[in-house]
């Protein structure tokens, strides 16, 4: 009797249980950095403004249709119709916000495409769901600029938000993985009202500027000082000494779109577009969040792959 014939194995990079194993976590790591890293360069984008902000606001017409489907009169009234009611006149207050947010990113699109550079400069980036994202993606588009979409998969939905390019529609399992691209190509954040991952995301990029671990200056806007006087009461840190008046300078507050994009432009301008010697190779990859020399060996703390932040293409 013979010996039935054993089938190949396949091969290592095609074997899906050990790609989706413990085992092969790091492979999955590396990949939401190279694959990223690869559309990067292929769309030929250089830096990017990052626009921060909840995901939970609405439209004005989407918000203003909500609180009139409410108030209608004769509709069925719910059990919670007065919670309802509270939100669905926050949410026509707030809509302000993604309106802002949607004209803010149009003006800055705008601008950075009649830059002459061979590269796509300061492309509006959002974390590609709904709200804020949603509406910073929105004004790029109608801008006619590229706007990247760093999407999450989260245990509920998340779905990407209509007006990202298709091209640079990602999708991340580590979060660590997406706050790097955050911060990777960035060379501005605005930050919009929001919660909890609006303030992680605020204060991380404020930490890494205040320890000095960014060799590129990193503009940050927070937008919307009525918002955002009663939510943080930063004077307090300063009075109790845990941080430096200083630090206050690493942040600006603006309050209407134009005040935000002449800000962006002017930053932009003075710490990103000063000419520069030309580099002799213009196929690398996108600008790296550089991380300064240590004092102690005068090494760079990480693996340089990129030009320096701040290198000019023509």
């Amino acid at each position: 009797m013979s010996q039935e014939e054993l089938l190949a194995a396949p091969l290592a990079y095609e074997n899906r249980d050990f790609l989706h194993s413990a085992d092969g976590r790091l492979l999955r790591i590396l990949s939401e950095y190279a694959e990223p890293l690869a559309r990067f360069r292929r769309e030929r984008i250089q830096d990017t403004v990052v626009f921060f902000g909840s995901a939970r606001f609405h439209s004005r017409h989407d918000a203003q249709n909500a609180l009139e489907l409410l108030e209608k009169p004769g509709s069925a009234r719910p059990a919670d119709y007065e919670t309802q009611m509270k939100k669905a006149r926050a949410a026509v207050e707030m809509a302000r916000y993604y309106e802002e947010s949607r004209r803010l990113a149009y003006l800055l699109t705008q601008w950075s495409m009649q830059l002459p550079f061979k590269r796509h400069r300061f492309v509006v980036t959002s974390g590609g769901g709904p709200g804020i994202m949603e509406a910073a993606n929105q004004g790029a588009r109608e801008a006619g600029g590229k706007t990247i979409g760093l999407n999450i998969r989260l245990p509920y939905e998340q779905m990407p938000n209509q007006f990202i390019t298709p091209e640079l529609n990602f999708e991340f399992h580590y979060f660590f993985m997406r706050k790097y691209w955050f911060a990777y190509l960035a060379k501005a954040l605005v930050i919009f009202p929001g919660g909890f991952g609006t303030l992680d995301e605020l204060f991380e990029i404020l930490t890494l500027a205040q320890t000095q671990k960014l060799a590129k200056k990193i503009l940050v806007l927070i937008y919307g000082k009525e918002y955002w006087s009663r939510v943080l009461n930063l004077d307090a840190l300063v009075d109790a000494g845990t941080i430096a008046t200083e630090d206050l300078n690493l942040f600006r507050m603006v309050d209407t779109p134009e005040e935000g994009f002449r800000a962006l432009r002017d930053g932009l301008t003075k710490y990103h577009l000063q000419p520069v010697p030309r580099r002799e190779k213009d196929d690398e990859g996108p600008d790296i969040a550089q991380t300064r020399s240590s004092p102690a060996n005068g090494q760079q703390d990480d693996d340089v792959l990129e030009p320096k932040a701040g290198t000019r293409r023509s």
